[in-house]
Formats: C-alpha cells, structure tokens, sequence
C-alpha cells in the first residue's frame, strides 16, 4: 500500500494546498503500542473525506512554522490532546491527495500515556485505536470493491481496524511506517 516514489510522484501541482496529520502511538495495557486514527463525520456534504478513518490533522496556517506544527495543533484541536505532551519522532513522506488536492505531510508522534478525548465534533464522530500487532498481522491487509460518493472503485488494499476500513492516502501512510517499524 506504499506510494512508489518517482520523480514524477514528488512533482506535486502548484496549486495543491499543504496539510499535515499525526500518526500517534501510545503504550497499551498488553505490552504493545496502539496507534491512534480519527472516524471522520459524514454530516458536512462539502468533505470529501466524510466517513473515512484518518489520522488527525487538517490544513497549515498561518501561525505554524511547518507541517509538525500543523499536525500537533490539529491533534489538540480534534481530538484533545495537549500538543507539549506529544514527543514527535519524525515524518514520513508527503503524499498528494488528488480527490482534495491536498500535499498531506504526516509527522510521526508517541505520549507515554493512554490519552482522554475531547472531540471536535464538527471533524471527529469517534476515536478509533489499533494495536501495533494489529496492523502489522497480514490477515488484516484485504481488498475490496468500495463505493465512495457515487464512483464504484474495483479491489481497493485496506487495513480492517475491527470492521473499520482504512484505506487511500491513510492507508499508504500507515503501510510505509509499518515498513519503516519492520526495518527496526
């Protein structure tokens, strides 16, 4: 579920506005880490991520100094998280969603504890969890045909989170850290 880096595919179009996300771990009870994602709300017709798992994060502003800043204060603002209790371990490469003509940086981050939500309602429905071990066993890696908007997409890859499907440009973030995780 990689992007495959080409010259090509780090050519992103000018007019593509910058975003980043906050892949975030946390340990668990059971000597694992869990990996935090968002269940986007489908209430606003304008998004056209509405309904889809995501990792936290939105558009760059004018007060962030680059694409980590972005991802901490968009953290702290969906889902509650307190920006100077996240320790930010690196970023993974941009990826450019062409549905939304965003360049989507996603910046890699671990707290030390299991976190309290505190919703933005208007961007979250739910916090989704995964453990590491999760993601990582192939039997949750599928395909499958999925309808999105009105356009029927034929064997999409995605990871099954529990009946959730992450899947597109999260999906292909999620899969280069695992790679990234394996190479450790």
């Amino acid at each position: 579920m990689s992007p495959i880096k080409t010259r090509e595919y780090l050519q992103f179009p000018d007019s593509a506005r910058k975003a980043g996300v906050l892949a975030l771990f946390y340990p668990s009870n059971k000597h694992d880490l869990e990996l935090i994602f968002i269940k986007r709300p489908t209430k606003n017709p304008m998004d056209k991520h509405g309904g889809q798992v995501s990792f936290p994060g939105g558009q760059i502003e004018q007060s962030d100094r680059h694409m980590i800043d972005t991802a901490l204060r968009e953290t702290e603002e969906e889902i509650g998280i307190p920006s100077n209790k996240i320790k930010v371990l690196g970023q993974l490469s941009p990826i450019y969603v062409y549905v939304s003509n965003f360049i989507v940086t996603p910046v890699v981050g671990f707290i030390d504890f299991k976190p309290e939500y505190k919703l933005q309602e208007s961007e979250v429905d739910y916090v989704i969890t995964s453990p590491l071990t999760h993601l990582i066993d192939p039997h949750n890696r599928k395909t499958k045909d999925l309808k999105v908007r009105s356009h029927l997409l034929k064997q999409v890859p995605y990871f099954d989170l529990q009946g959730e499907v992450l899947w597109g440009a999260t999906a292909m973030m999620t899969s280069e850290l695992l790679h990234i995780i394996s190479d450790l």
